[in-house]
């Protein structure tokens, strides 16, 4: 009971306590700044894997080709079409309601 009355008076910041004019700010601690600084280099030695690639342009242009991966995309769409119903007109639908044509 006691220390709920204690904190009960406690004076605290109006609203969100980590936003607006009467925020409480967080001190800057040693880790916080070994975080920042492994973030950046982790950040920076990304940068560089992407700017200096593995492979040259001329050698990248070419791997789809000898990988055939247009070809397996072909095959693939071609699968998923055989699985799809096929388009019927609605000539097709009614045809059956045209028995005999007398005036032809």
């Amino acid at each position: 009971m006691r220390l709920t009355v204690v904190n009960f008076f406690k004076k605290s910041v109006n609203g969100h306590i980590f936003r607006g004019k009467y925020r409480l700010v967080k001190r800057v601690s040693p880790r916080a700044t070994q975080t920042l600084i492994r973030e950046y280099e982790q950040t920076e030695a990304n940068m560089k894997l992407l700017l200096h690639p593995y492979l040259t342009k001329e050698q990248s242009s070419g791997h789809a080709k000898e990988l055939g991966k247009k070809e397996q995309i072909v095959a693939k769409w071609r699968e998923e079409q055989l699985k799809m119903k096929p388009h019927v007109t609605i000539a097709e639908r009614l045809a059956h309601l045209k028995v005999k044509d007398v005036w032809d």
